[in-house]
């Protein structure tokens, strides 16, 4: 059973980390994205409907990240540009998003709900099905696809990219002193696009991993708040690659324990607000503990 826990955690925790990392190189850049649950739902949808046309899921992540990325790039312009309240409108970009793909379906695939399309094809397994025998860790790394790997490298690399190259320091400029950035002669609008647009680029593929993983289709509930919760997870972890990675990882040991939970007769309501709950408790103690740090 715990092999089985620690291979659903992994899986469950890869779009909530993609997402999360996007998330936070936007923050280091200034701008606090309320529409990763937006890009992460089209992003998936886009993933769909393009490895059933295609039959290449790497073509349909592709896709995936780069519609996701130009509607990143396009919410920034609203905030950069035409001075939007950058909550109220990641608030409404998610209603929109939401609104619109369910127009789409309705029109374009006469669906209602839940889109199946033909001969979707599924996110490959990386490993050999026979590494499944090792004990703890086996049946983790079997179930090892693309997109998990991505995620955990770019968790390993994010910090020295974001500490020791020259977008990335531009970047945390723009975001933590544009007047400074803008006295030196950078251009703080145009990286903190470049910010969301990456955001945008990191959320759609955590949409593809969400629809291509196991399932293959796509569903108006599929995200199912964990945009909210990959917000949740960097903030907690106070914009730190490896600890937004950790985080990500224990909510989904909660997520696939709650799963387990519900198959021995809890009631499934109940638990399955176990995820969202210890968000809330997380947040809470952060606030707590910088709270106590600045009257210390």
């Amino acid at each position: 059973m715990a092999e089985q826990v620690l291979a659903a955690s992994v899986v469950l925790a890869t779009p909530i980390l993609l997402a999360a990392i996007g998330g936070l190189v936007n923050r280091q850049g200034g701008i606090v994205n309320i529409a990763l649950e937006a890009k992460m739902l089209t992003g998936a949808f886009v993933a769909v409907v393009v490895s059933s046309a295609t039959g290449s899921w790497g073509v349909a992540v592709l896709a995936a990240a780069i519609v996701s990325a130009a509607i990143g790039y396009l919410f920034s312009l609203t905030i950069t540009r035409a001075r939007a309240n950058m909550i109220i409108a990641g608030l409404g970009l998610n209603v929109l998003v939401a609104g619109f793909v369910g127009f789409i379906m309705n029109v374009g695939f006469d669906a209602s709900g839940t889109l199946r399309m033909p001969h979707v094809e599924l996110l490959p397994k990386l490993l050999p099905g026979s590494v499944a025998a090792l004990p703890l860790v086996g049946e983790a790394l079997s179930d090892l696809d693309p997109l998990t790997v991505f995620a955990w490298l770019s968790v390993a690399a994010l910090p020295f990219l974001l500490a020791n190259t020259r977008l990335g320091l531009r970047l945390r400029a723009a975001g933590n002193a544009p007047h400074v950035a803008r006295a030196v002669g950078l251009r703080e609008k145009s990286l903190q696009d470049f910010g969301t647009a990456f955001a945008g680029f990191y959320s759609g593929l955590a949409g593809a991993h969400l629809a291509l993983a196991s399932i293959g289709l796509f569903n108006e509930g599929l995200t199912a708040g964990r945009g909210f919760i990959a917000l949740a997870a960097f903030y907690f972890a106070r914009n730190r690659p490896v600890g937004t990675a950790l985080v990500c990882l224990f909510f989904g040991f909660l997520d696939a324990t709650q799963i387990r939970l519900q198959t021995v007769g809890l009631p499934p309501q109940l638990i399955g607000t176990l995820p969202y709950a210890m968000v809330i408790l997380g947040l809470c103690l952060t606030a707590w503990n910088l709270k106590r740090k600045a009257q210390a």
